[in-house]
């Protein structure tokens, strides 16, 4: 894996657990305000946060996909995460553990123990 790839992997991994911090708290707030608060609206606030959270998370997650070049299997289940609440968790663990799987394989390549 080279550097750019790296980069552009871990941008996505850095945003994304904000991003779905963001979703939740949002549909938190709209729950709250629409069953227990009435006069209580966090929307015009963290609305905003959330929507800049999310055109980073699925600009970043663009330059991984033409960087690593998934499948499009594989890159739709990547914004899949982004649309499902609390999906920015199990993207950032699924995209480390590609991240360190490719070290190790390349740490391998390296040293000769491996031919791929």
């Amino acid at each position: 894996m080279d550097i750019k790839t790296a980069s552009a992997i871990r941008r996505l991994r850095l945003v994304s657990v904000p991003e779905g911090i963001s979703w939740i708290v949002l549909a938190a707030c709209t729950i709250i305000k629409y069953t227990v608060a009435s006069g209580f609206n966090a929307a015009p606030v963290l609305g905003p946060i959330h929507g800049v959270l999310f055109i980073l998370y699925v600009i970043f997650w663009l330059d991984a996909w033409n960087r690593t070049k998934w499948s499009r299997g594989t890159g739709a289940l990547y914004f899949a995460y982004s649309i499902i609440p609390g999906g920015g968790f199990i993207a950032e663990r699924r995209l480390r553990r590609e991240s360190e799987d490719a070290v190790i394989a390349s740490r391998a390549r390296k040293e000769g123990v491996v031919n791929a």
